[in-house]
């Protein structure tokens, strides 16, 4: 595994930033052949059947790190994206956007700081839940090859 060069406080956004593309980059370096990942899953068969696979998880974080290491898509992009995704929830629409209005009138109201600290927590949060499934997804796939006994 690389090793972290910059030296941040321990609960410092950017230190859970290095930290998750780091153990992504290996896990790309570990697991050689991704397409062993399909159709295996982190529990035991039968327990949760609408989880996603290892090779979903794989490749989802793969694309997470790139974008934690080179910003986000410009946002013309993320949009067509997105809109791609709410083409198949076409009648809930008019619910999202009676809620989105909502929404945006509460944002609104709520000041700066308690919203910064609403997203960073929750980023954290999510950066290290992602983290510890890069580490499962390459612990699984050593299992599998044979490479930790």
């Amino acid at each position: 595994m690389q090793v972290l060069t910059k030296r941040y406080p321990k609960n410092c956004l950017l230190t859970v930033m290095d930290r998750y593309s780091a153990v992504v980059r290996n896990m790309e370096q570990v697991v050689m052949i991704p397409s062993l990942l399909r159709d295996v899953h982190l529990v035991g068969p039968g327990e949760q059947a609408q989880i996603p696979d290892l090779y979903t998880y794989f490749t989802m974080l793969k694309t997470i790190r790139v974008e934690v290491d080179h910003g986000l898509l410009p946002r013309e992009e993320w949009q067509a994206k997105v809109a791609g995704h709410q083409d198949n929830e076409a009648e809930d629409d008019e619910a999202v956007e009676t809620e989105e209005a909502g929404e945006e009138r509460i944002s609104r109201e709520l000041d700066l700081e308690a919203q910064f600290h609403l997203h960073f927590s929750s980023l954290h949060h999510i950066l290290t839940h992602l983290t510890q499934k890069a580490q499962e997804v390459t612990r699984k796939y050593q299992e599998m090859t044979g490479q930790i006994l």
